[in-house]
């Protein structure tokens, strides 16, 4: 039987809508879509660059909550406006993860929540 754990932190922004933060069964964690809200205003943060930083905070953030971290995640989604910005982002991630990377699908989409221009979700395995 499986073990399914709610998980929540004021460190990332609160969910908006009707979803959780994220959801861990058992020793895997589905992390919930995050984009660059800033947890403490809810407001976006400006510019593309500050969105990457934040997006991949906010993850961290979530997988802290859950007894993990960013070398725990083995599958990162990311979605982008504007596929210019895919080698910013890999600037970007190389700050936040490191070898071995966690498996990566980038899609180019039309729009995202609140005017974002970045999101990111993920699974995270945790060793117990």
């Amino acid at each position: 039987m499986s073990n399914k754990t709610i998980i929540q932190t004021p460190d990332a922004p609160a969910a908006i809508g009707t979803y959780s933060q994220a959801v861990r069964v058992d020793n895997t964690v589905y992390l919930s879509g995050q984009i660059g809200l800033d947890p403490n205003t809810m407001q976006m943060v400006e510019g593309i660059e500050a969105q990457i930083h934040r997006v991949f905070q906010n993850l961290r953030a979530v997988a802290t909550a859950a007894s993990g971290s960013m070398d725990d995640v083995v599958k990162l989604n990311i979605f982008l406006t504007d596929l210019a910005h895919f080698a910013k982002v890999n600037e970007i991630m190389a700050t936040y993860f490191h070898q071995p990377y966690p498996a990566r699908a980038a899609v180019g989409v039309a729009s995202l929540p609140r005017n974002a221009l970045v999101e990111a979700d993920g699974v995270m395995f945790i060793q117990d």
